[in-house]
C-alpha cells in the first residue's frame, strides 16, 4: 500500500492549509482526559420506547442535534425530491440506526468525541463496536489519519496491433495538460492527479486518477473520462478499432489487488494503544490472548486467499454508509484492508487499522435526504469540507470493531454476545 512521493508531498501541502504541520504531529497523541460516566449512551440492554426516547434526548445534549427524521416525527412526502436517488419508487424499505460513542478520535481534521450512527439488522453489531469505543476512549482515544485520495475511471482502446498500440501511446502522453483543461471545464470539483498505462498486446488501459473534493465522485470521473475520451477519439493520430469508458480495471464495486496496493476513494489508517486494565474489565481478556488470536487467524486469512488481513471491516463499514447515504456497494472495495495487533510492555495493546479504498463522500449521491443528512450532521460532517473528516471518523469506527470482535473471539465470549443480542428471545 504505498503512495507515491508526490501524492505524499500533496498530502504535507494540504496538511500545511489547515495548520503547520509540526501541530498537526502534536495533536495526533491520545488525550489525557478521562471519559466519565454521563458521556455512556442510555439504556444498552433496553428496547423500550422510552429508552429509544432517552437516547435522542440524550443525543440531543451532547451534539446539539435533534434527529426528527430519523426519530420519525418528519418524513417524505414529495417523491419528486428523489430524483437522482431512484427510479420507479415505490416507498421506503425502512433499516433500524442504533449509535454507538463516544469514539475518541485524534486525527487531522477529526478532533474529539463522536456519536456515530450505525444502521444495520443484525443483532450485536451495534453493541460490538461500541464496547470496543469504550475501549479505545477510556484508553484516550484512537489516531486517525486520512493519508491520500484518488478516483480511478479505466477506459480501455483495442487496436489492430502493437504497432499501433505505439503511436497511440506516444501522443497519450504530451496530452496531460489537454486533459486537465478539459476536466476544469466539466466540473467545478474533480481535478486530474495521474494518468497511467496497463497494455495487453494490442489493448491499452488508461487509467485516469482524479480528486473529487467532498464528493464519492464515482459518477465526476466518468462524466469527465468520457469527455476527455470524446477528444481523444476525434483527434488521436491512430484510431482504436474501438473503445469503452470502463475496462474495468479500475476497482469500481470489487475487491482488487491494485486498490489494495494504491488508493481508491480515501486511504486512512487509524491506531490505539489499549491498556492492560481496559483489556481485562472492559474486554475480559488478555494481550497476549488477543494477539495470539490475531497472529493465528491471520495465517488462516492467508490461506483463504483473502486480499488484506482483518476481522470484519465490512460489518462497520456497512452500517455506517447506510446511516450516511454512502453508496453500500462500495464495501466491497472498501472493505479491503489490514489490521494489526500487538503485545506492548508485556501486558498492554497496540492495534492499527489500514483501508487504502474507502470511497466515501459528504456531498452528492443519497447524502442529501433527509435521514442520511441528519446522521452526516450529527458527526459534523454533513456539506462541503467534510469528507476527509469523515474518512476519519470511519477508520476510528472500524479499529473500534476490530478489537472488539479480536477480544469477543479471544475470550471465548462471541457465541454468547450472538445469543444476548442477536436473537428474539
Amino acid at each position: 500500500m504505498s503512495t507515491s512521493s508526490e501524492k505524499a508531498r500533496r498530502l504535507l501541502e494540504l496538511f500545511s492549509k489547515i495548520k503547520p504541520f509540526e501541530q498537526v504531529l502534536d495533536e495526533l497523541v491520545p488525550y489525557d482526559e478521562l471519559l466519565s460516566s454521563d458521556q455512556r449512551i442510555p439504556g444498552p440492554l433496553n428496547w423500550s420506547k422510552e429508552a429509544q426516547l432517552e437516547r435522542l434526548e440524550f443525543i440531543k445534549n451532547k451534539t446539539g442535534k435533534s434527529l426528527l427524521t430519523l426519530s420519525g416525527n418528519s418524513e417524505i412526502t414529495d417523491p419528486h425530491n428523489l430524483k437522482g436517488n431512484i427510479e420507479q419508487y415505490i416507498g421506503m424499505t425502512q433499516i433500524p440506526t442504533g449509535v454507538i460513542g463516544p469514539v475518541r478520535i485524534h486525527g487531522t481534521l477529526a478532533q474529539g468525541d463522536f456519536y456515530v450512527p450505525m444502521a444495520t439488522t443484525e443483532g450485536a453489531l451495534v453493541a460490538s463496536y461500541n464496547r470496543g469505543a469504550r475501549a479505545t476512549a477510556l484508553c484516550g482515544g484512537i489516531i486517525s489519519v486520512c493519508l491520500t485520495e484518488g478516483v480511478q475511471r479505466s477506459p480501455i482502446f483495442k487496436f489492430r496491433s502493437l504497432s499501433e498500440v505505439g503511436v497511440f501511446i506516444q501522443w497519450l502522453l504530451q496530452q496531460m495538460t489537454v486533459f486537465a483543461e478539459i476536466v476544469s471545464k466539466t466540473s467545478r470539483y474533480a481535478e486530474l492527479q495521474d494518468m497511467r498505462l496497463n497494455m495487453e498486446g494490442n489493448t491499452v488501459v488508461v487509467i485516469f486518477e482524479y480528486t473529487t473534493g467532498d464528493a464519492a465522485g464515482q459518477n465526476m470521473v466518468t462524466i469527465c473520462t468520457n469527455e476527455i475520451c470524446t477528444f481523444i477519439n476525434a483527434n488521436t493520430p491512430i484510431k482504436p478499432q474501438y473503445w469503452f469508458i470502463e475496462g474495468n480495471y479500475s476497482g469500481d464495486k470489487k475487491a482488487t489487488a491494485v486498490s489494495f496496493t494504491t488508493v481508491r476513494g480515501k486511504k486512512v489508517t487509524a491506531e490505539a494503544f489499549i491498556k492492560k486494565t481496559v483489556i481485562e474489565n472492559v474486554l475480559r481478556t488478555s494481550a497476549k490472548d488477543i494477539a495470539q488470536y490475531w497472529q493465528t487467524s491471520s495465517v488462516a486469512s492467508v490461506q483463504s486467499g483473502s486480499i488484506g488481513i482483518q476481522g470484519h471491516f465490512a460489518n462497520g463499514l456497512t452500517a455506517i454508509f447506510i446511516a450516511t447515504g454512502q453508496d453500500a456497494a462500495c464495501v466491497s472495495e472498501a472493505y479491503v484492508g489490514i489490521t494489526r495487533m500487538e503485545v506492548l510492555n508485556e501486558a498492554d495493546l497496540y492495534v492499527s487499522v489500514t483501508l487504502p479504498s474507502l470511497v466515501v463522500g459528504t456531498i452528492g449521491g443519497g447524502t442529501g435526504l433527509p435521514t442520511q443528512r441528519e446522521c452526516l450532521d450529527l458527526l459534523d460532517c454533513s456539506g462541503p469540507g467534510s469528507a476527509r473528516k469523515f474518512a476519519e471518523i470511519c477508520g476510528a469506527t472500524v479499529l473500534a470493531g476490530e478489537l472488539s470482535i479480536a477480544a469477543a473471539m479471544a475470550s471465548g465470549d462471541f457465541s454468547d454476545a450472538h445469543k444476548l443480542f442477536g436473537r428474539k428471545k
